[in-house]
């Protein structure tokens, strides 16, 4: 059974660094079998949250909340890129992300943070991992940090220099532990259904 995994990436910026290491992680986790699927805050350009998708009546949600909520909850993991804006989190992935709740529940999620600076996002990724811990999900232990951004991954996502190498001698554990991870609790869910 192939693992679906969405991965969630949410600057708004018109120079985007971060879409690299989106786009990568896309790639390399459908080269290990995964169906992957990039989820883009800019292009779904949902408005700032003033209803939760489980508060509007239902079939009155905007289409785009409805086709994301189908995706999140048929998913069986999730990526979050995490870029680090002033030490703390893009504000575009946290909108995206706070319009839904019990869709996330009971899966496995996986941070990769990045930021142009030599912290690598760490901020923004220990921020996430609260949030999301919260939201219902287990966060799996591996992480990816990716600092110097944009000399770490050329514009088309591929690993260049000491950050890219470092990148790609990294993925390859982050990937079996969320691989491992989404087995376990799908495995779980299938076993039992969830508390609540």
């Amino acid at each position: 059974m192939s693992d679906k995994i969405l991965i969630f990436y949410g600057s708004y910026r018109s120079d985007r660094q971060g879409i690299r290491l989106a786009d990568y992680l896309v790639r390399q986790l459908t080269a290990r079998g995964a169906q992957a699927e990039l989820i883009d805050a800019k292009a779904l350009d949902l408005p700032m949250l003033d209803r939760m998708y489980k508060e509007y009546p239902e079939g009155e949600a905007p289409s785009a909340l409805e086709a994301l909520a189908d995706k999140i909850k048929a998913a069986d993991a999730f990526v979050f890129v995490a870029g680090e804006y002033n030490w703390s989190v893009q504000p575009g992935l946290k909108n995206l992300t706070d319009h839904f709740l019990e869709e996330w529940y009971w899966r496995p999620a996986a941070i990769a943070s990045y930021s142009a600076g030599r912290f690598a996002g760490a901020r923004a990724g220990l921020a996430w991992h609260g949030i999301l811990s919260e939201m219902g999900m287990v966060v799996v232990s591996s992480t990816l940090a990716v600092g110097g951004i944009g000399k770490a991954l050329s514009v088309e996502g591929e690993p260049i220099g000491d950050g890219g190498a470092s990148l790609a001698k990294a993925f390859p554990r982050f990937a079996d532990d969320l691989a491992w991870w989404t087995e376990a609790a799908r495995a779980q869910r299938e076993r039992k259904p969830p508390p609540y």
